[in-house]
């Protein structure tokens, strides 16, 4: 027997379990049964597609079994099985990632809520909420030695060979808690059934709980006592029955095995598609975006099955990276069972699944938006996916070009006009009737951006700002261009118009706030504008007298051909280091008691001091940071010492 010692992140996860998690306990049952289905699942498209599977004999199910007298509680299946190097791997390290965001969440939450676990899959480990000593015994499909697993959830586990009767005689694996004392609540057939039914219903492989039936007399004392195994779950594809039959308890119970959640999906889209094409699709929408949603390495939510044959549920080509969140099943009677992960890339089977589905789930999700006038649960429940799930739709912008339209209508924002969200065509028909553009200010955050000065005009000609501080804005918005709605024309016919979007920091999207400058402001202007000119030297890319400032000295806005200073940061951060520095516009107001008193003053010192305070101040007031805030200091005190 070798003992081994846990990873790091797998100590301190079981001591929270063991010590912290109390809610919601039942869950273990739910995913040890769901790891038992997906080593079913495993096998059976093995048995189906590799020839040195073929042989195995194979009748998948999965058994549950109790003895409240020796306070124990027994998982097995007959699927795929693992080896020693699977059983390190799997029950001795934390292969997926997002451990450590689990720990310091569940570290942090007063509540302490064993929701989490399903969260971040780290489902097996929940079972010592329950147990305090765990036996996981298995044989892989193909091999001949029988491995146990063994460990009291503290620090370490043991890995041994299983020699005659301890051997497996069939592949598989075999999880026998040893239960704690609350955790003898659990066995008993009352307990199981109802954790099933409720959880696992739906697992497409049979279930059976086997237990001693008892029979009493007529003054209660028991005369005879026999074992039975029942099946206990129903197992059909709840994917292929007609959505007459099901009701909405079946779909929850449904999502939260798929997902390993304990909450009810926000929303799902049941669909049977006959025809050129046939297949079966369930997706889900859920509450809370996925913890791993904005890792590079994210878990795709959306399992394939072909026929009923599970396929694989580690394919990102099934749906769209900016619909990621999106979790179900796409069951293919079209597809071959042999299917690789190459073939599937290429396949145009899929691709034809794939498009329609996408199509499907904009469709859904705009009816969303549609039914979310007014007040009430159809409101909160669109604000919930608006707050969850904005940001990937973003990104489908710029990455979906064939469905950028219906995402247009999607995708909400901050205003300076409305309290909450809105969107482009809810922005049209509050605009000027004038108003040729839609305008709108990027940055890191919503209110360093509402109290930008670069606002001021626009809020004193009433023209309606777009807050955008999500750090993917810089991205996706200018690669818009525009946005176009059909709208009925004067003669009643639909067309299509379009408004173009503009960027508030940019330097050519003062035109609407004013017909033409002011030539005698601007002549009155220039000799202060050399002076901060020569003072700044490279630091400004120019200087100019703005329309844009009424109460602000300075700001800075970026050249329509540059990236702004926000986003040439963000791309630094992402490793393009050899990128050069952006220059900012420095725009002054001309009428500001500061600038004024630039006119008569010749003292270099001063009129450097002065430049550079209006410039350190501008990018200040954007949320940037400066590269020398000591001079910026130095500066200050010797003009407020003067």
């Amino acid at each position: 027997m070798a003992q081994r010692q846990f990873q790091t992140e797998v100590s301190q996860l079981l001591h929270l379990i063991i010590h912290s998690l109390y809610s919601n306990r039942e869950i273990f049952l739910r995913e040890l049964i769901s790891n038992s289905s997906d080593a079913l699942d495993k096998l059976k498209y093995l048995s189906v597609a590799d020839d040195a599977y073929k042989s195995i004999s194979f009748d998948p199910r999965i058994d549950i079994a109790f003895n409240k007298d020796a306070k124990t509680l027994t998982i097995k299946d007959n699927g795929i099985g693992m080896n020693e190097a699977d059983l390190a791997e799997s029950l001795g390290t934390i292969a997926r990632s997002g451990t450590k965001a689990f720990l310091e969440k569940l570290g942090a939450d007063a509540k302490k809520d064993s929701n989490l676990i399903g969260q971040f899959g780290v489902g097996f480990y929940s079972a010592f909420m329950a147990a305090e000593r765990i036996e996981v015994t298995s044989r892989k499909a193909g091999e001949e030695a029988t491995w146990k697993w063994s460990s009291e959830g503290k620090d370490s586990y043991d890995i041994e060979k299983l020699e005659g009767e301890g051997a497996r005689g069939e592949q598989g694996t075999e999880v026998l808690l040893h239960l704690t004392e609350e955790g003898t609540e659990y066995a008993n057939r009352w307990s199981i059934e109802d954790i099933v039914k409720r959880y696992s219903n739906h697992v497409a492989f049979p279930i059976y709980l086997t237990y001693d039936e008892k029979e009493y007399d007529d003054k209660g004392k028991e005369k005879s006592s026999k074992t039975k195994t029942d099946r206990i779950n129903s197992g059909r594809a709840i994917w292929r029955r007609s959505k007459s039959e099901l009701k909405e308890e079946d779909y929850t119970e449904f999502y939260k095995q798929l997902g390993h959640d304990t909450e009810a999906p926000l929303h799902y889209v049941h669909t049977r598609a006959e025809g050129t094409l046939e297949y079966s699709t369930l997706f889900y929408v859920p509450a809370k975006a996925p913890f791993d949603m904005y890792n590079v390495d994210y878990k795709s939510g959306v399992k394939l099955y072909v026929k009923r044959v599970f396929i694989t549920d580690d394919d990102k080509e099934l749906m769209p990276s900016y619909l990621r969140f999106v979790r179900g099943v796409i069951d293919s009677e079209d597809l071959p069972l042999n299917v690789s992960r190459e073939i599937l890339q290429q396949n145009k089977i899929l691709l034809n699944i794939k498009n329609a589905s996408v199509k499907k789930l904009l469709g859904e999700f705009k009816t969303l938006a549609d039914n979310a006038s007014g007040s009430g649960e159809n409101r909160e429940k669109w604000e919930t996916f608006v707050r969850e799930f904005n940001r990937p739709l973003k990104e489908g912008l710029y990455q979906d070009y064939g469905n950028r339209d219906a995402l247009q209508e999607l995708v909400r924002f901050k205003s300076t006009a409305v309290e909450g969200w809105t969107s482009f065509a809810d922005y049209i028909t509050r605009m000027k009737a004038d108003q040729k553009n839609i305008y709108y200010i990027t940055g890191g955050d919503e209110k360093t951006l509402r109290a930008s000065p670069l606002l001021e005009a626009y809020k004193a000609g009433d023209i309606e700002v777009l807050i955008m501080d999500d750090e993917i804005d810089d991205i996706v918005i200018p690669s818009l261009h525009s946005y176009r709605k059909e709208l009925p024309g004067t003669d009643g016919k639909m067309e299509t118009k379009s408004w173009d979007l503009k960027a508030v920091n940019r330097s050519g999207a003062d035109e609407e706030l004013g017909e033409k400058r002011d030539k005698q402001a601007e002549k009155e202007a220039k000799p202060v504008i050399e002076k901060i000119k020569k003072a700044l030297g490279e630091r400004v890319k120019d200087v100019k007298l703005s329309r844009r400032l009424h109460d602000s000295p300075s700001c800075i806005v970026a050249d329509e051909n540059d990236p702004s200073i926000q986003m040439a940061q963000m791309l630094k951060a992402m490793g393009q280091t050899d990128m050069p520095d952006t220059k900012p516009i420095l725009e002054i107001n001309g009428e500001h008691p500061i600038v004024a008193a630039l006119k008569d003053t010749v003292d270099e010192n001063r009129i450097a001091d002065v430049a550079g305070v209006l410039l350190d101040q501008a990018l200040l007031v954007e949320g940037i940071k400066l590269k020398d805030p000591a001079d910026f200091v130095q500066r200050l005190n010797r003009l407020l010492s003067s």
